[in-house]
């Protein structure tokens, strides 16, 4: 009898698109560390809907769980971003989803694990809710797999984009002109066939915009209430915590010209998702309060986020780790180009997350739910 993860993507996006693995790092991780234990595992990756609402994408984890086998192994969610709301939502009692998933499935759930889930919401959802934003959201989902397939960014377009991010009360004809003049200029890297896969899952972020609005700080208040944990059920966070914008930052890009682009996006994303007021987080559980001083030696303050989220906004549950890294370190996209198959940084942030540090956090999250 094996062990089943099941693992969520977040709103980024891309469960695969080709050699495009969202999280193609972290199986392999999970797969060594359960081999270790003596255990079998079987991991299945939800093929989601990038930016629809959480019942429609907690409606695609319950498509991918029919696919388990009917072995009775015990089945385990790891999600990743808005994917810990989905997997939140479909373990809710009584939930009313449009397909109601079976409760033999359900029942054979042992643990939830989120990583960098905006529990309570992020301020980036009400820049990405406009009609600007759309395009800016589909164009950072873009560049993200840009750099992921080709290890480079286009560094102008970079510096454009995250120019355009800090200027956001300036959105004329010319910006938007501006966009979509960036967009092709990234989608121009693809093959003729990997660009029409990449338009099918953009068309989707810009056909379906709904999580966008369930993200912002007002509605997930709301959220949380409607979202209480499964009983027999444990639910474990990992929180992240970017390094802060400047001068220590900046150095740390070196003297990589590509780096130094990404980290001009790094400063605009990081200064929006910054702006969550305090009242929006719940007061500190005294288990987390300790973890949080264990992991970063100090508890995070309201503007701490990892670009996209921020920290305070990540807890739920039990605090399984905090640690130093971005948004998309934790599921592999850091640099390391020593391993095999190499990692790529999606951003540089200069937070210092390394090899040893991902793998220090994925035996955390298998321990975790190893545990009988």
């Amino acid at each position: 009898m094996a062990d089943h993860v099941v693992l969520i993507p977040g709103f980024f996006g891309f469960a695969n698109l080709g050699d495009l693995a969202y999280f193609n790092h972290v199986a392999d991780e999970l797969q060594r560390a359960f081999e270790d234990a003596g255990v079998e595992l079987r991991i299945h990756v939800v093929k989601t809907r990038p930016t629809a609402s959480v019942a429609e994408r907690a409606m695609r984890v319950v498509e991918t769980m029919r696919g388990i086998a009917d072995d009775g192994g015990p089945v385990h969610l790891v999600a990743h971003s808005s994917g810990g709301l989905d997997a939140r939502l479909l373990l809710t009692p009584d939930v009313l989803l449009p397909t109601p998933p079976p409760q033999s499935l359900l029942e054979r759930v042992r643990t939830v694990v989120t990583l960098a889930t905006p529990h309570h919401g992020t301020p980036l959802a009400s820049v990405f809710k406009t009609l600007m934003g759309q395009k800016l959201l589909a164009l950072l989902s873009l560049s993200t797999m840009n750099v992921i397939r080709f290890g480079r960014v286009p560094i102008n377009a970079f510096l454009k984009l995250a120019g355009l991010l800090a200027r956001l009360d300036d959105f004329g004809p010319a910006n938007s002109t501006l966009l979509d003049q960036l967009f092709g200029q990234l989608l121009d890297d693809f093959s003729p066939e990997r660009r029409d896969k990449i338009e099918i899952l953009l068309r989707d972020i810009g056909d379906d915009q709904s999580l966008i609005a369930e993200l912002m700080p007002d509605a997930m208040h709301g959220f949380a209430r409607a979202t209480p944990d499964r009983p027999g059920v444990r639910y474990g966070c990992v929180v992240t915590r970017a390094r802060p914008p400047g001068l220590g930052s900046t150095f740390s890009a070196g003297l990589d010209p590509s780096a130094h682009a990404t980290h001009a996006l790094y400063c605009a994303m990081y200064q929006l998702a910054s702006v969550m007021p305090k009242e929006r987080f719940p007061a500190f559980d005294p288990r987390h309060a300790q973890g949080l001083l264990d992991g970063y030696g100090s508890l995070p303050f309201s503007s701490d986020n990892d670009g996209v989220v921020p920290t305070l906004s990540q807890l739920h549950g039990d605090l399984i780790h905090a640690v130093r890294a971005d948004h998309l370190d934790v599921i592999g996209h850091f640099a390391d180009r020593s391993h095999v198959p190499e990692h790529y940084d999606w951003i540089s942030t200069g937070t210092g997350f390394d090899y040893p540090s991902f793998q220090k956090l994925w035996a955390s999250v298998a321990k975790y739910t190893l545990r009988t």
